[in-house]
């Protein structure tokens, strides 16, 4: 009772000309419609419905954006993940089939070219810049209604995201931007209609919690994708496992972590074998960086160490090697590292 009586009796806090609250909220609420409707005839108009054919069982749709004046197109690699056909839809209604230009899982990315002319390309810009907070629009066709707009903040930056194969993607920027499946593939866009994401998952049973891949990742994978096809990875040849590493060995031998990655399993034609790595060996850095976890050591094994002698710290047992190793191209079945 007292609660309601004291809300009954609140008076305002200012002096102001009654009225003028709400017309400051409308003037607030234009220029935010403003901007999210600037960023929709921008991107909106090189949105693509995306539908898949399969070639086993049932096929599926997304959502992709066209980024080129020449008609290559962003979505996700698990969106034409097994794809025999594909076939494009603008906002407009206009069709085409598309083409699978390069494809990677490790970043849940992928590029396509559209076999017939592109009317429209949105800008990628770069997610550098991003603040917490600031205004997003997603667009794409979430359980296939086209051309779907909404609109939130950037949540969080520097998300981490394990991909379906198992490798983490770095980068990520969290949005509140309701996603729904179908609009995966499709952009992220700021109020200055640039492509700062690649929409990519939700959190089942969340709400709110939406993850994009950032504008910058994207540049550097679409880039090698329309190169070569494929981002060009390196491995070792290792099955490993996250292992606490005992405060007197790290101060012993002054690690800078104290956690390593334990050899589990080494190939025996990989490059970490033919570097005399062995089972129960514990690496802690490669070419200087401290491997405290797999995702780690991952990162450290990337296209320009591809070929090029790099040193591995090992412990064994109580001793501490250094072994050369030469990361090798990874193929499409190797393990994890």
């Amino acid at each position: 009772m007292t609660l309601i009586q004291t809300f009954d009796t609140l008076e305002p806090a200012s002096a102001a000309t009654p009225g003028s609250a709400d017309k400051n909220e409308l003037e607030a609420f234009d220029a935010y419609s403003r901007a999210v409707i600037g960023a929709v005839d921008k991107v909106g108009p090189a949105v693509l419905h995306l539908q898949i054919e399969a070639q086993k069982g049932h096929g599926g749709s997304g959502s992709g954006v066209v980024f080129t004046p020449d008609g290559y197109v962003l979505t996700n690699s698990h969106v034409i993940a097994g794809a025999k056909r594909i076939t494009a839809t603008f906002q407009d209604g206009r069709s085409t089939s598309a083409s699978i230009v390069g494809d990677d899982p490790d970043t849940d990315l992928a590029v396509l070219r559209l076999d017939g002319e592109s009317p429209v390309a949105a800008r990628l810009g770069s997610a550098q810049n991003l603040r917490v907070g600031q205004l997003v629009v997603a667009i794409g066709n979430p359980f296939g209604f086209q051309c779907t707009v909404t609109a939130g903040v950037v949540s969080a930056l520097g998300r981490s995201l394990r991909s379906r194969s198992g490798r983490l993607i770095d980068s990520v920027i969290q949005t509140d931007a309701a996603l729904n499946p179908g609009n995966s593939g499709g952009p992220l866009v700021n109020a200055a209609g640039e492509i700062i994401g690649i929409n990519t998952a939700i959190i089942a049973m969340a709400q709110g919690i939406c993850f994009s891949i950032s504008a910058d990742t994207v540049a550097f994978v679409a880039a090698r994708l329309i190169r070569e096809g494929r981002v060009r990875r390196c491995y070792i040849g290792v099955a490993g496992q996250n292992v606490p590493l005992p405060r007197k060995v790290v101060r012993f031998h002054e690690l800078a972590s104290e956690s390593g990655v334990l050899a589990q399993s080494v190939a025996q034609d990989g490059a970490a074998a033919a570097a005399g790595l062995l089972s129960g060996d514990i690496i802690v850095a490669l070419d200087g960086h401290p491997t405290a976890s797999v995702d780690a050591l991952h990162r450290l094994l990337v296209e320009d160490r591809l070929g090029v002698s790099v040193p591995m710290e090992v412990l064994r047992r109580e001793r501490k090697l250094i072994l050369p190793v030469v990361p090798r191209e990874i193929p499409p079945a190797a393990g994890p590292a």
